[in-house]
């Protein structure tokens, strides 16, 4: 069975779809929870698909925007659903993200994570992110780190 990541442009509705099959959000975010997070800026919504035969299954996406301006672009949120996790589809969204951004004038991009979610840093780091604040919070493990890749 031939299985294939394919990343395409989408809408908040699709990423509220795929919102809910992330575990490690508190919280099942609504359209409009996106939207006005993002506001008017600038933005990108990214969704994957994971291609069986004909059949495209959403797994996961990137909701990115100009919050900070100064030539970077922030990608806000990005998961993948935990049963699809390893095949391929935060590469493929992160590689889109960066070659659209580029492609718009962008300079850098920047990412927030925390302490606790080890796979988003070791992945980040390992693709030429590098760390540039942390932001503390009472528990470690919930510590904010803001990234950064030149592009």
């Amino acid at each position: 069975m031939q299985k294939k990541v394919i990343v395409k442009e989408a809408t908040f509705d699709d990423v509220v779809k795929v919102n809910k099959t992330i575990l490690e959000f508190d919280t099942s975010y609504n359209k409009e929870y996106f939207k006005e997070r993002c506001g008017d800026k600038k933005r990108l919504i990214i969704v994957s698909y994971l291609q069986v035969h004909i059949k495209e299954l959403p797994i996961g996406y990137i909701v990115a925007y100009d919050r900070f301006g100064k030539g970077s672009f922030y990608c806000w949120m990005a998961a993948v659903d935990p049963k699809y996790r390893g095949k391929g589809a935060l590469k493929a969204m992160i590689k889109y993200l960066e070659t659209w951004a580029k492609k718009k004038g962008y300079r850098q991009l920047r990412i927030k994570t925390r302490n606790r979610r080890r796979e988003m840093l070791n992945y980040l780091v390992k693709y030429g992110y590098n760390f540039v604040d942390v932001i503390k919070k009472e528990d470690i493990l919930e510590n904010r780190i803001l990234l950064q890749k030149e592009i």
